[in-house]
């Protein structure tokens, strides 16, 4: 009997504002394919880099088999060379793959990943030998690869046996169990207000022919008080104990409630509602040495949605710099754009964010004059509402945090012109239905780079700039698990 790859004993993970959860333990066997979910913030990348061992959790053990060969894929990676996020995802899964891994721990994957790769990506999961964690929001990839389902939240980790639609159609099916319930006890609680009732009439006109023997002298038909008292006490007892029942069986809903969307106030000032070009490019080229884009011809309107689409390495974020005058970049053609304090950037990384500022210190940056009420009301409209949320540094919030702070801090001081580089990338399923909220009604001009089609188009996206496709000098992640002689090559192709 083989012993397990990797054995959780107490684990646990308690930051100074939270518990993200104590108390864990279990195995992760040889073959197993997991899937980690939950909302942003409830400690899910904490989890991989603890496994992995960058990380010392804050309680508990974690055992692993000796020699155990562990492939890691950070969410977030730094950028250090020119290749976009796609190539640079590419990459580092190749690097994973080079370890002649027996577990691979993937934080988002997805990400940035065209649609030709993330199918790709799919059917070398699918085909790999060892164990794989994901931590991702991508429901189909979790149906694709994954056979059990660890959901963080609430303080603790719960594991479900089997693929992430099952999962969702059992918690259904306990939300229709819990509610059904519900409705039993508050039938229940009618009746028994209504015994109450009926009891309280009964010891009324008791007490009224107690009073009137009295009177007459019948002393052998007045009941005692306590003998009155004994219906009414029994109802309320029972309404007790209702509500009692009631208040755990609404927990444990709340627990497998689906959030809603989030639909809070934005103090997004009115941008300009002439139809005058925010942006306009003519004849345009851009590159480093040489131009790596041409001939680019674009214009964008006040008001009016754009989206930036092609292939992993295609240029995109490129055109997205060179928009707001990177000098890093050489431009050339007519280029008529907004001031550079006029264009919000929320790119791949978070960028805009200092690590070591405060949430608070981070919206203060960018609009110093707010008082402190306002600027608490703002953050608490964002979700950061209690005094710990505000004090944390940004190096300490998840993906979906920085991208929700980032948001906020560009709708403090609302540019001509937003630009978003892969937005739901990190996001969860809350997240990402708050972000449409806000980009629905953004009043200024919208650029987005995105592979999320469903997204372009519930933020209203209906027209898009096609990039070509550069020469295939980026790596590509493979059609189908690749030899063991051959990962080497895959590593270092470039």
């Amino acid at each position: 009997m083989f012993m397990p790859m990797i054995q959780l004993q107490g684990l646990g993970l308690v930051f100074p504002h939270k518990t993200c959860f104590s108390g864990f333990s279990t195995a992760i066997e040889w073959g197993q394919r997991i899937a980690i979910v939950g909302a942003n913030g409830n400690g899910k990348s904490s989890l991989l880099k603890i496994l992995v061992g960058s990380l010392a959790p804050s309680e508990g053990t974690v055992c692993k088999t000796p020699g155990l060969g562990i492939g890691y894929v950070a969410q977030v990676l730094d950028s250090t060379n020119t290749l976009s996020g796609g190539q640079r995802v590419n990459q580092a899964l190749s690097q994973a793959l080079a370890q002649a891994s027996d577990l691979l721990l993937l934080d988002e994957p997805t990400n940035h990943l065209d649609a030709d790769n993330r199918r790709s990506l799919s059917r070398m999961l699918q085909g790999f030998y060892g164990s794989i964690m994901l931590v991702t929001h991508d429901e189909a990839l979790m149906d694709q690869v994954c056979d059990s389902i660890w959901h963080i939240g609430e303080g603790r980790i719960d594991v479900f046996s089997g693929r992430y639609t099952d999962y969702l159609a059992e918690q259904a099916l306990q939300r229709d169990a819990l509610g059904k319930q519900l409705a039993a006890l508050k039938r229940a609680q009618q009746d028994t207000h209504d015994a109450l009732m009926q009891e309280q009439e009964r010891a009324s006109h008791a007490r009224q022919r107690g009073a009137k023997s009295i009177r007459e002298r019948k002393w052998p038909t007045v009941k005692s008080p306590t003998k009155l008292g004994r219906g009414s006490t029994t109802a309320g007892n029972k309404q007790v104990e209702i509500k009692a029942q009631q208040r755990d069986l609404m927990g444990q809903l709340e627990q497998l409630r689906p959030i809603g969307i989030i639909v809070p106030r934005f103090h997004l000032s009115a941008a300009a509602k002439s139809r005058q070009g925010v942006l306009q490019i003519t004849n345009g080229a851009v590159g480093y040495d040489r131009p790596i884009l041409q001939p680019i011809h674009m214009r964008l309107a006040h008001g009016e949605p754009l989206a930036l689409q092609g292939r992993n390495g295609s240029g995109k974020s490129t055109l997205a710099r060179a928009i707001q005058g990177d000098p890093g970049l050489i431009r050339s053609g007519t280029w008529i754009t907004p001031p550079t304090s006029d264009i919000g950037y929320l790119d791949q990384h978070y960028a805009n964010l200092a690590p070591n500022h405060t949430v608070l210190q981070a919206l203060m940056n960018v609009v110093p004059d707010w008082p402190m009420q306002t600027l608490r009301r703002h953050l608490s409209d964002f979700l950061f509402r209690q005094d710990e949320a505000v004090q944390n540094q940004v190096c300490t919030l998840s993906g979906g945090e920085k991208a929700r702070l980032s948001l906020a801090c560009i709708a403090a001081k609302t540019p001509q012109l937003l630009i978003l580089d892969e937005l739901t990338n990190n996001l969860d399923t809350t997240m990402r239905r708050h972000m449409i909220e806000i980009l629905r009604n953004y009043p200024g001009a919208l650029l987005v780079i995105s592979h999320d089609e469903d997204f372009l188009q519930q933020i209203g996206v209906t027209q898009c700039y096609p990039l070509p496709s550069r020469p295939p000098d980026d790596l590509s992640i493979p059609a189908t698990w690749p030899a063991a002689s051959d990962w080497t090559d895959i590593a270092t192709r470039e």
